[in-house]
């Protein structure tokens, strides 16, 4: 039998151990920015479409096939591991480094969003496919040892670096830099430290030729990051802008959601838009809250609570009850409430609810705050974000409305915004199933708001489906009067309840594959 060759010795500047230690540093820091890439990847999916699972699947799943690509692809390299380690950190940062800002342009300009994705997760999958091999090679020619051990080596520092680079990404990089300067200096640190330590450390094997056309690529790679990162804020800002109608006035990434506020030419239509979704149009928003408070009110309206509802619009409608005492309201994101609470257009809209002694204001999870607070509430108004996504599914799921119904006084009334039950029917009426199984059967009704299109909600008590009514002591309303909730009931045949929907919980949240069949060709 004969064997194969053993790797050339290398000559290194520095002792073996030395050189070793570098070059595991190195697949540490590469491991990293590698798994800040792939995070990157998924975030910037679930900022623009709010789904995140089918985009860490895609994601995942197209990395890990590339991954194998690029494993086989090494083989061909293996002839001069130095050079082909080096280009290959220097490709891999510029497209990692460099992906947020493509795939916010191809969703922005060209409605091309999933098949850049897809084009990029290859890439970048190909390329962290190859350095393992190709760094097996360049570490046997450092000192020769056991395969398995130099294999063991390796591993150890890759998935530490996708540790550090793991953690760093949520805590660090994107409360300092945000997501897409995040990647930029991501990008940046890879390439400096993947292709200076061949400059360094392998320079003796390099021709001259090689060494200069490395480091000209080096600094390239280097000065097109850094000039994006000095463009990156106004590159986001043409692309936002060219995803909403009107002029932006207004944009925040904050922990949770984008914020954006957008004001017509005329000034007449201020919108508000969380994560691309529409929350309010000031030429209509009316109709919406008043439809979803006042059924609600038809009765004891005390001591109130407001899930979600952090524009302050809901408040308004339920503070002109001058006998309600006491409203809480639970919203997940302080910057909404700042917003809500000092932007001169929504306080004018709101009538400066925040600043009501009766509301207080908690910013936490409206789940985990219903596990935490059982209380006694006359109403409690749901006004929280469709479940399209892994985080709001759950606030419309058996478990969830379970919780609400422990809170609810004994007469008091629960009210849902459930969705359109024209563009998204499946949705809304698997909300009134879930309300069904967690012991509040609802009456469901649903009203025209032009900036939505047709809109659905619940109202539900503890007693059964209750009456569709307005309160006697109701406020002068714009748009609802008994009349209208009397037709508010009738739902068209095509888009009545045929039978087939059922519940949504937490270990099958269905309620995320009913919208996505939803909207479409609208």
């Amino acid at each position: 039998m004969i064997e194969s060759p053993a790797p050339q010795r290398a000559r290194l500047p520095v002792p073996p151990r030395v050189a070793r230690f570098l070059v595991l540093t190195a697949v540490f820091v590469c491991a990293a920015c590698g798994l800040v890439y792939e995070l990157a990847l998924v975030a910037i999916g679930s900022y623009l479409l709010g789904d995140t699972i089918t985009q860490a699947s895609v994601v995942l799943s197209v990395m890990v096939f590339a991954m194998g690509i690029g494993s086989l692809l090494s083989k061909r390299f293996q002839g001069s591991p130095a050079v082909s380690f080096a280009v290959i950190e220097g490709l891999l940062s510029l497209v990692g480094g460099l992906s947020v800002l493509l795939l916010y342009g191809a969703f922005a300009w060209f409605s091309a969003y999933q098949p850049a994705l897809v084009f990029l997760a290859f890439v970048i999958g190909v390329l962290i496919g190859m350095e393992i091999p190709l760094l097996m090679t360049l570490i046997q020619r450092i000192r020769r040892q056991e395969a398995s051990e130099a294999v063991a080596d390796l591993f150890a520092a890759d998935y530490v670096g996708g540790l550090i680079g793991g953690l760093a990404f949520p805590f660090l990089l994107l409360p300092l830099l945000g997501l897409p300067k995040g990647a930029l200096a991501v990008g940046a640190l890879n390439a400096v430290v993947g292709v200076a330590v061949v400059l360094w450390l392998f320079r003796a094997e390099l021709s001259r030729r090689a060494y200069a056309g490395l480091a000209a690529g080096l600094v390239a790679i280097v000065a097109v990051l850094g000039l994006a990162y000095l463009y990156a804020d106004r590159f986001e800002v043409d692309a936002r802008q060219a995803m909403y109608r009107d002029p932006i006035v207004h944009a925040e990434r904050t922990a949770y959601q984008e914020i954006v506020l957008t004001r017509s030419i005329d000034g007449r239509d201020v919108r508000l838009f969380l994560n691309g979704d529409l929350q309010f149009s000031t030429l209509d928003e009316y109709r919406y809250h008043e439809s979803l408070v006042h059924p609600a009110m038809a009765g004891p309206h005390e001591n109130v609570l407001v899930l979600g509802g952090g524009d302050g619009l809901a408040l308004r409608e339920i503070l002109a009850y001058d006998d309600v005492e006491a409203v809480t309201l639970v919203d997940l994101d302080p910057a909404v409430i700042e917003l809500a609470s000092t932007e001169p257009v929504i306080t004018g809209l709101n009538g400066d609810s925040f600043e009501d002694p009766r509301v207080e204001v908690v910013n936490t999870d409206a789940f985990q705050w219903l596990r935490d607070n059982r209380g006694d509430f006359d109403v409690i108004v749901a006004d929280l974000p469709d479940g399209q996504d892994v985080g709001p599914s759950k606030l419309y799921s058996v478990e969830f409305y379970s919780l609400a119904r422990h809170s609810l006084a004994e007469n008091g009334r629960m009210v849902v915004q459930a969705g359109s039950p024209f563009f998204a029917p499946d949705a809304y009426w698997s909300v009134g199933r879930s309300l069904e199984e967690a012991g509040l059967p609802g009456t469901p009704y649903n009203v025209d708001v032009p900036s939505f299109g047709n809109w659905g909600f619940y109202l539900t008590s503890l007693d059964g489906a209750p009456e569709l009514r307005l309160p006697q002591d109701a406020p002068p309303l714009r748009f609802l009067d008994a009349a209208l909730l009397e037709a508010a009931q009738v739902f068209p045949r095509d888009r009545r309840e045929d039978g087939d929907v059922a519940a949504s919980t937490l270990m099958h949240p269905r309620i995320i594959a009913y919208h996505q069949g939803a909207w479409r060709g609208y």
